[in-house]
């Protein structure tokens, strides 16, 4: 083995060594068992004999690359976590983690500002698997600084700008979310399943402790909404200034992904709850 191969492979196992399964079959019998399946359903839905199914997950057998995809396309595992297999198990990943601004996104980069442009004058975001703030519209814009009394010259950062910290944080937003004790369970909802995922010690998981170490948040998660006049959706009502806004939102994916951050990419669509709020943003479009 060459040094150049010799230091690929021990790049891979730093890598394996530093997620949450560091062996293959660790991580196969975690993404069945949370999928649900028994070993003779994944082996009808995966064409792969029970017997090895068996053995892979007993450390008997050692998995090719392509029996790794094949099993993660068969439990519909998040791209990046397949990478994570297949590092565990020795080989290179095979999903690139491109940046949005890669000239390789482009087409992705245009779809999404149609989107975001579409939805005038209601907000939308683009944010990633840990929400954090990736895109804005226009009137997602203007929503964040009238909320956080910022200049209507003052620009949003593009770093740095978590949206569920900004949603959950006392300090923040909350602060005019009337409603944020039932809308606290749906918003961790998101963050806890990529936690799931990652494990303990991952970037998901510090996110979920340091959103559950906020003033009251906890709890509230933990409550219940018996509310039985609730809408079919939960609006989170805003309140500043005299205005209120009651708003639903609707999460967008991109279809067919085969690069980890077009894959992780969610469009957060707001929509007015009722007509005094649709004829708020309208006026301040």
């Amino acid at each position: 083995m060459g040094v150049s191969q010799a230091a690929e492979k021990t790049g891979m196992e730093q890598a394996a060594h530093n997620r949450y399964f560091n062996d293959f079959a660790a991580a196969l019998r975690y993404w069945r068992d949370k999928r649900g399946y028994s070993q003779l359903r994944l082996s009808a839905e995966s064409h792969i004999s029970q017997r090895h199914i068996s053995f892979l997950e007993s450390g008997r057998s050692q998995p090719s690359r392509e029996l790794i995809l094949k099993l993660g396309t068969a439990l519909d595992i998040p791209l990046r976590q397949r990478n994570v297999m297949l590092l565990a198990a020795g080989f290179a990943p095979a999903y690139q983690e491109r940046k949005l601004s890669d000239p390789e996104l482009a087409a992705v980069k245009q779809a999404l500002d149609f989107m975001l442009a579409q939805q005038a004058p209601y907000p939308a975001l683009v944010v990633d698997r840990l929400w954090n703030l990736v895109m804005s519209n226009g009137p997602a814009a203007m929503m964040i600084r009238w909320l956080l009394d910022m200049p209507d010259s003052q620009p949003i950062p593009r770093e740095g700008v978590n949206i569920l910290q900004l949603m959950l944080d006392p300090q923040a937003i909350r602060k005019y979310l009337v409603n944020w004790q039932d809308v606290s369970a749906d918003l961790l909802h998101w963050i806890q399943r990529e936690a799931m995922s990652d494990g303990p010690g991952s970037e998901a998981t510090r996110l979920l402790e340091q959103l559950l170490a906020l003033p009251g948040i906890k709890v509230a998660s933990q409550t219940p909404n018996l509310d039985t006049r609730v809408l079919p959706f939960l609006a989170m009502t805003i309140r500043k200034d005299d205005v209120e806004l009651n708003l639903f939102t609707s999460i967008a994916t991109m279809g067919t992904p085969h690069d980890v951050t077009v894959h992780e990419l969610r469009i957060e669509s707001f929509f007015p709850a009722d007509a005094a709020t649709a004829t708020w943003f309208k006026s301040r479009g």
